[in-house]
């Protein structure tokens, strides 16, 4: 026999080979050890992540002679003849071709007999999703009442295209996308047998170019070695995959970032006349800058990293680029990503998102730096009028009453007395105390998502907390006024730091201590006249009442 296929060779025969899907593999053998699996199973996921390969080992496992175990032999007579396909009772059928009422009923027919040589009928059928809606109304009669004797596994990529009259007749399995590291350990353990020299850097270029298939891996893997000589090197595997390189792409983010434009634009030219495919070379950046930025969030967020290796240069750029230029380039090479699909000329919209990127970064600096600027210059201004007010209000006492009432008010902020104090009730201590261990945080993350925004609240402090409000203390009421104009923004940040949905009420300072004084004060009289609760302050209906409408208009008798 001629040569195989490393994907056909090394297809997983027990469930132990199949890479990345525990979850799956055993509930699988749970189910078959407790005599307890289904009539009809549904494996969805992407391509290359193992589903007909567990379709089959499965069959094995529940017709195999040693059954009930955790694997199947692969040595008696119906592990082998499932294996190589010459036992009539397992069936695999490609719904792709096979898709027409005709097929599914001559199913229907036959499954009512009883198995010739195994224990179980299984028919396996791959992109189910592919049948024509006759046909699926044919097989929604057959697993509504199916033999003892048959299993049905369906097997898709697309499962949102099934009716749900069929996905709620079977037990469905979602196969994920396997993990870069899984990969490369299972094409490390194949090369070794194989007596192929491969680097790890090499491995791991397979597999970020697989993008979570091992199907995918193995047959890039297969290509690299063919065109290999004595080792399979990293540029050996980036002269099949098409793709570039990871200090390429470094190299290309940091003189972008400098605003380098030639060198940026040499840079591109170079990897195109190199023979690189322009749309895989825009779809690694993306997912690299994608990569930098998630790294910058959090950094043990390595293992879901798409296109990037850990490593010094790596680190180096995450600490160096900023977090809004990388969100702006990324939506610029999304747009360029779009554009080059229906074009002759891919390399000069590259080009010109290059050109975007570099200007984008200087002008949007400068704009939110100028902004910035602009704010803190107003909220100067008003402060100094509002230090000018007492002599002003001085003068209009001079005014006649009068002519007064004709003046308008520049008081635009009313204060929400009953909203504070019903915070208030609800308030702890604690509670206050977390929200000022997290203001710094809170104030450095307002500050990179909007600087105008961080300036409104730059001069206030948290005074009182509950598990759903916040109590800002402002110095003069214009701020109040101010900090509401980015009431949506301030609250989000607000919510990502303290890790729940929680809203602001601001209040001018002076205003805080009266208010907060009367609390006090109003506290101690209840504490000292009624120190156990009554049964009147027990009572849901006067609770409600009290939240309805407050309790300076509350009045409670006795009958």
């Amino acid at each position: 026999m001629g040569y195989q296929a490393l994907y056909r060779v090394w297809r997983p025969k027990n469930f132990e080979d199949v890479v990345g899907q525990g979850h799956i593999t055993r509930t699988l053998q749970n189910a078959i050890m407790q005599d307890k699996f289904t009539h009809a199973y549904l494996f969805s996921g992407p391509r290359g992540t193992g589903k007909t390969s567990a379709a089959k080992i499965f069959a094995k496992a529940v017709n195999c002679e040693r059954s009930p175990s955790l694997e199947p032999c692969n040595e008696c007579a119906a592990c082998r003849g499932i294996q190589d396909g010459s036992i009539s009772d397992v069936v695999e059928i490609d719904a792709a071709s096979n898709n027409g009422v005709e097929q599914i009923r001559d199913i229907r027919d036959k499954v009512k007999y009883a198995p010739s040589v195994t224990t179980y009928k299984v028919y396996i059928i791959d992109e189910v999703h592919m049948l024509s809606i006759g046909a699926f109304n044919a097989l929604l009669k057959t697993l509504e009442e199916p033999p003892k004797h048959v299993i049905f596994i369906l097997a898709t990529t697309e499962p949102h295209k099934i009716p749900l009259t069929i996905i709620s007749r079977c037990q469905r399995f979602d196969f994920k996308r396997i993990s870069q590291q899984a990969m490369v350990d299972r094409m490390a353990h194949i090369t070794r047998e194989e007596n192929v020299a491969i680097s790890t850097q090499a491995l791991e270029m397979v597999a970020l170019a697989a993008e979570g298939g091992m199907r995918d891996a193995l047959s890039l893997l297969d290509q690299a070695i063919s065109y290999s000589e004595e080792e399979v090197t990293v540029e050996d595997v980036l002269a099949v995959t098409g793709s570039v390189s990871q200090q390429n792409l470094a190299t290309i983010v940091q003189v972008m970032y400098d605003k380098n434009v030639q060198q940026a634009l040499v840079e591109v030219d170079q990897l195109i006349q190199t023979g690189k495919d322009p749309g895989r070379f825009v779809f690694d950046l993306i997912y690299f800058l994608r990569d930098i930025l998630l790294y910058q969030t959090a950094s043990n967020l390595e293992n879901v990293l798409e296109r990037a290796i850990v490593d010094d240069r790596f680190k180096e750029l995450t600490g160096n680029i900023d977090a809004i230029w990388l969100q702006s380039a990324i939506k610029e090479l999304n747009a360029c990503q779009q554009e080059i699909k229906w074009t002759n000329s891919p390399k000069v919209f590259i080009e010109i998102a290059i050109l975007k990127i570099c200007q984008q970064e200087a002008k949007q600096s400068e704009s939110t730096s100028n902004d910035y600027e602009q704010l803190l210059q107003k909220i100067s201004m008003l402060e100094n009028k509002l230090k000018e007010m007492p002599k002003q209000i001085v003068e209009q006492e001079k005014i006649p009453q009068q002519q007064r009432r004709s003046t308008p008010s520049r008081n635009n902020y009313n204060v929400p007395y009953d909203r504070i104090r019903h915070v208030l009730t609800e308030a702890s201590k604690d509670l206050v105390k977390q929200v000022r261990t997290k203001w710094p945080n809170i104030m450095e993350t307002l500050k990179k998502r909007s600087a105008p925004a961080h300036a409104t609240i730059q001069n206030s402090k948290p005074s009182a907390a509950s598990p759903n409000f916040i109590i800002l203390a402002f110095r003069y009421e214009i701020h109040c006024s101010l900090a509401l104009e980015h009431k949506q923004t301030i609250e989000l940040v607000l919510s990502e730091v303290l890790g729940h949905e929680i809203s602001f009420i601001p209040i001018p300072e002076e205003n805080w201590n009266t208010l907060r004084e009367e609390y006090v004060k109003k506290q101690k009289e209840q504490d000292s006249t009624d120190t156990t609760p009554t049964i009147k302050e027990q009572d849901p209906v006067i609770d409600k009442a009290r939240e309805l409408v407050g309790e300076d208009l509350l009045e409670v008798h006795d009958e």
